[in-house]
């Protein structure tokens, strides 16, 4: 039972609880038996400091999750916005603000796939195989030449390395007519060659620097120990480097087949037959100015484009964060 005394240095009476026992706080000091309710039975029921920060993290992390739904909506809505005019009619597209079809079709993927001169599967087919293309030549050409910096010792490695990572600022337009020249004079002109080729000379410094970072990380003993098996740098590489560089490389085609696929001005300077084209100008072909354009069987394709790149990134996702991860922390 609560019972009422004077504490220690207090102005009046105060209540005390006879269940705290402050005997052993006390012992030996001389101290009265009543003590101060302010000044000692405050400090045993007072709240927990640390209930009081986790309350507080509570509510920055629902302030930080609402703002990363807002943003994450904000940039899904485009996307939205294309599935949504895909089933609708075209001429509704511009007209109608609700994500929500109404009427709801179908018909826009069946013209869509047939509306130009090939099928889209032929398109589909040509951007296939330059990726394909590009992907072999980024993992062949871009290991091997990471590898030479990363590990071989030669005259002047210094400064060929600098003078890679300097292309990286140089611009496309730079090199664009220089390189048409010469397409133009070895006869490659409207072929898949130009579109591929280059991936096998190394040619991406992006992915160069990448590999090179990621190499350097793994441990030189793995190097010596197979050289004292009597491994050559080849036999190194390919026994001891590359099975270990399995991220970094998953990372290099994660971002060759989303730019290759992506990619407009290549073939557009390249590529002038429509049997030849890519899915990037087969979208181009369905805007017309003069005749009008077809938007809804374009918005029809263009989410047949994307499927690929959501399959390849959300397959190789774990790889992708992987690749980065270790490459930017070793």
């Amino acid at each position: 039972m609560t019972q009422i005394g004077l504490g220690a240095g207090s102005d009046g009476p105060v209540l005390v609880d006879p269940s705290v026992d402050f005997t052993d706080e006390y012992q030996g000091r001389g101290g009265p038996q009543w003590y101060d309710y302010n000044h000692r039975v405050e400090q045993k029921y007072r709240p927990d400091n640390a209930q009081a920060t986790t309350a507080k993290g509570i509510i920055n992390s629902m302030i930080k999750h609402v703002i990363l739904i807002a943003v994450s909506v904000g940039m899904l809505y485009p996307l939205l916005w294309l599935v949504s005019r895909s089933f609708m009619p075209n001429e509704l597209i511009f007209r109608d603000v609700n994500l929500l079809p109404n009427p709801f079709i179908l018909e826009n993927y069946s013209s869509g796939w047939n509306a130009l001169m090939f099928p889209f599967s032929l398109y589909i087919r040509n951007s296939l195989i330059i990726v394909v293309g590009n992907i072999i030549g980024q993992l062949i050409s871009c290991s091997i030449t990471a590898y030479a910096f990363a590990r071989l010792n030669f005259r002047l490695r210094t400064p060929f390395f600098v003078m890679m990572l300097l292309t990286v600022m140089l611009p496309t337009q730079v090199t664009m007519i220089p390189q048409y020249i010469i397409w133009n004079q070895l006869g490659w002109l409207d072929t898949f060659v130009p579109l591929i080729l280059p991936s096998f000379l190394a040619t991406h410094a992006f992915f160069i620097f990448l590999l090179v970072q990621f190499i350097r990380g793994i441990p030189k003993e793995l190097d010596e120990a197979a050289r004292i098996d009597g491994a050559g740098h080849w036999r190194i590489f390919s026994s001891v480097i590359l099975p270990l560089m399995k991220p970094a490389l998953a990372t290099v085609t994660i971002f060759t087949f989303i730019w290759t696929w992506n990619d407009f001005m290549g073939p557009l300077i390249i590529l002038t037959s429509a049997r030849n084209f890519t899915v990037a100008l087969a979208l181009r072909q369905f805007i017309d100015p003069q005749a009008g354009s077809n938007w809804a069987a374009m918005f029809a394709m263009s989410v047949i484009t994307l499927i690929p790149l959501f399959l390849v990134f959300l397959i190789g996702q774990k790889w992708l964060v992987q690749g980065i991860a270790t490459t930017g922390g070793k």
